[in-house]
């Protein structure tokens, strides 16, 4: 603490010099006046802090964060032109489960303490964390859960920047802080005492190990012996009962309690539900032993932290050296906890609501229910079972005995098989059966099995791809020709003519016309260009227009467009462009035609473009039945084959007046061609989409269910990388099974995702 002081006293180092003497290893402790006069001078420096100053309106405040072993602390300053100046400061003494938070917990748990106490400075200016921890990016992280989740949304409403910390005075402050919070409560040390606690249940027996340590090195081992039948989990709670009974007699005031058992830690600190009726009341003896002591901890410690506490054979290879020891050994007659006379509740399975209850009250004291009913189904299904030292089994075709479990080792059996160290994520099938072989049983274990798979976030996170469609398929059609346009971006290509290497693409659903135009790039002028150009100025305003989501499209100037003159504009879902699959067909024609036509040099794609366009615009169409050119001028194209080899229409010589009045007879009549060509479409669509709708599997999500998508193509994991991300939320959805979602925390997406690219969540 000298060693900080320096940063407030002035020459601290000369006025302290004779402490720092008289702390010396090989000095002899002598109080002399030069001592005494270095710590009044401390003293008189200390009892005059730095002066806290008032910031201005708007003014950006600085915090320097400071975390100690059993303390946190802020400093809040201004930076002026005299130097830093304190505004406030704020520390917190760190209790219970905040002395085992991480490092960076501990930094995440200073920021959020001062922004609770100094909210007013908060809220009213832009405040720049400086720091050396990365909190910044701990407290942006999507996969965030618990207490970090809760701050960094806590955090989120004030205006909040971070900068790398500097080699400052006001970071000193915050230390100096830090160091001087005092712990929550200071007793005598010989009140207190730490507990180490163990238990466990075998055929041969069950027994506990209870530890005891005070400050004055005094150490008490005691060896429990129980002489009843008990389970692993109460044979727990009877040592950690036994440690509180006997800190109780040496009037301890403080205690400190360590097990490897999580479910007996979890209950005590109320993470966990106790559902079985025995353990409801040791845990209920436990809470009313605690109220007798002024602070008690609960720790977990893994097993091999442990080892002290185990009974009789460990213990003597792991005793503490050095101290006051005395080891203990009792017999423990009957539970810690009082039963009923009632025999349906002395049962070392579990509650009245377990599933092996009946069966061994049955088998073991010949116990059976009142309701002549339900007796008979015990004594049939008893059959099948057999109780060997106190356990129940289940008599099996695969293997000989299968032991029964109950609830809570369902869960843990589970998770080992399925996600442990020899685990591969198998299905619930797969999973129920590897439970089975090996050697365990409970009634609905393939469920269970089912269920657990269907919540692991891993499971789900790199489940296989949905391929069978979420919904109807529902066709678009025009009711006129040039009535709805689809417009699609193909490329990029090499470059070819002019710098081209984009393709824009505008197709007509009715007549399936196509329209297109190469470009250097993409801009929504260039698309604008286009459209009023090809589009517009030849074949009128159109009813619709359908594109993707494409920023060229989504250009406010393209929309305004297109709402001056009356058209409305529908967007394809992301990442589904069968929405928008005219345009998408038309692209693949145009880019096969493209492929087939060019050998090496592949950048005379422009020359070329114009011949694919004409040998699409004169072949008929498999929907209609009829050539696009037809479509709109009502007759057939003269092609170069005609010319070459002369047919019938162009053997015959050429009357222009008879030509023309033919053409305009074609045009009177062309009504009739296209409304014949729309009904054999319709005829079409129908059929398609009745193949469509048998492979349909309905998936249809409710607004506030979490969601997976389809993660991107491009993920830098590469072969590694997970099928889906998130979870996401729906908050809205739309009657062509598009959603719209959000983030966990609160960032909408900007455009609706198709149900084909989303799955449930279970969490």
């Amino acid at each position: 603490m000298l060693t900080s002081l320096s940063r407030f006293v002035a020459k601290s180092a000369q006025h302290a010099l004779p402490l720092f003497k008289l702390l010396r290893k090989e000095a002899v402790f002598e109080w002399t006046d030069e001592c005494e006069q270095a710590l009044q001078h401390l003293k008189k420096a200390l009892s005059e802090p730095p002066v806290l100053s008032r910031p201005d309106v708007e003014e950006v405040l600085y915090v320097y964060l400071s975390v100690a072993s059993e303390a946190v602390s802020a400093a809040l300053v201004r930076e002026t032109t005299q130097g830093q100046k304190p505004v406030y400061f704020t520390s917190k003494a760190l209790q219970g489960p905040e002395l085992r938070y991480t490092q960076i917990e501990k930094v995440a748990l200073a920021l959020i303490n001062a922004a609770r106490r100094l909210r007013h400075y908060f809220l009213a200016h832009t405040i720049i964390v400086r720091t050396d921890q990365p909190i910044k990016s701990l407290l942006g992280r999507p996969d965030m859960a618990g207490r970090m989740l809760k701050w960094s949304l806590e955090l989120s409403e004030f205006d909040i920047r971070y900068e790398s910390r500097k080699a400052l005075k006001s970071q000193v402050l915050a230390d100096f802080v830090a160091e001087m919070t005092s712990p929550a409560s200071s007793t005598n040390e010989a009140d207190k005492w730490t507990i180490f606690v163990d238990g466990a249940s075998s055929s041969t027996g069950a027994g506990a190990g209870i530890i005891l340590e005070n400050e004055n090195g005094i150490i008490i081992e005691v060896s429990l012996a129980l002489s009843f039948p008990t389970s692993n989990n109460q044979a727990e709670y009877e040592a950690f009962l036994a440690g509180l009974r006997l800190a109780e007699d040496m009037e301890a005031k403080e205690v400190k309690i360590f097990t490897d058992s999580q479910l007996v830690a979890s209950q005590v600190l109320g993470e966990y539900q106790a559902k079985n009726d025995n353990l409801s009341e040791y845990l209920a003896l436990v809470k009313e032993k605690i109220t007798k002591f002024e602070s008690v901890e609960v720790q977990h410690v893994p097993r091999e932290h442990n080892k002290r506490a185990d009974i009789l054979s460990k213990l003597a290879s792991t005793k503490k050296k050095g101290g006051n020891k005395s080891v203990i050994q009792e017999v423990l007659p009957r539970p810690s906890i009082e039963k009923a006379s009632n025999v349906l509740d002395i049962n070392v399975i579990g509650d009245q609501n377990c599933w092996m209850t009946p069966v061994y009250n049955f088998l073991a004291n010949g116990t059976l229910s009142d309701d002549q009913k339900e007796a008979a189904i015990i004594r049939r299904r008893a059959c099948a079972y057999v109780v060997l030292d106190g356990k129940l089994y289940r008599r099996g075709f695969s293997i000989p005995l299968l032991k029964c479990v109950d609830e809570e080792t369902v869960d843990y059996i589970l998770r080992e098989v399925h996600e442990g160290i020899n685990a591969q994520h198998l299905g619930g099938r797969s999973l129920a059966r590897k439970a089975l072989r090996a050697g365990y049983y409970w009634p609905t274990m393939q469920q269970d099995a089912k269920d657990h798979v269907k919540k692991c976030d891993k499971c789900q996170r790199h489940g296989d791809m949905h391929l069978a469609p979420p919904h109807e398929l529902k066709s678009l059609s025009s009711p006129w020709p040039f009535a709805w346009w689809g417009m699609d971006i193909l490329g990029p290509f090499t470059k070819g003519l002019h710098q081209n290497k984009f393709l824009i693409v505008a197709v007509d659903y009715f007549t399936k016309w196509v329209e297109a135009e190469p470009l250097s790039d993409i801009t929504s002028f260039r698309i604008l260009r286009f459209f009023k150009r090809d589009v517009l100025c030849r074949f009128g305003i159109p009813q619709a227009v359908v594109t993707d989501n494409g920023t060229q499209f989504t250009d406010k100037g393209f929309q305004d467009f297109l709402a001056a003159l009356g058209t409305k504009q529908h967007f394809t879902s992301v990442e589904h462009p069968q929405t928008n699959g005219q345009a998408e067909a038309a692209n693949r024609v145009i880019l096969r035609g493209l492929r087939r036509r060019l050998d090496q040099n592949k950048k005379k794609w422009v020359e070329e473009l114009e011949s694919v366009l004409w040998a699409y615009r004169t072949t008929p169409h498999s929907t209609t039945g009829e050539t696009p050119f037809r479509m709109v001028y009502g007759t057939e194209a003269v092609i170069p084959v005609e010319v070459g080899e002369p047919s019938r229409r162009t053997e015959q010589p050429l009357e222009e007046e008879m030509n023309d009045e033919a053409l305009r007879e074609e045009l009177d009549l062309v009504e009739e061609i296209r409304t014949g060509a729309s009904l054999r479409e319709a005829t079409l669509k129908q059929k398609i989409a009745a193949r469509h709708d048998v492979k349909v599997i309905k998936r249809e999500f409710e607004v506030g269910s979490l969601v997976l998508r389809r993660n991107a193509k491009d993920s830098q994991d590469g072969k590694l990388a997970a099928n889906w991300e998130g979870p996401y939320r729906v908050i809205d959805k739309t009657e062509n099974g598009a959603y719209y979602l959000e983030d966990l925390r609160g960032k909408k997406l900007p455009r609706p995702w198709n149900a084909q690219k989303l799955k449930q969540y279970y969490s």
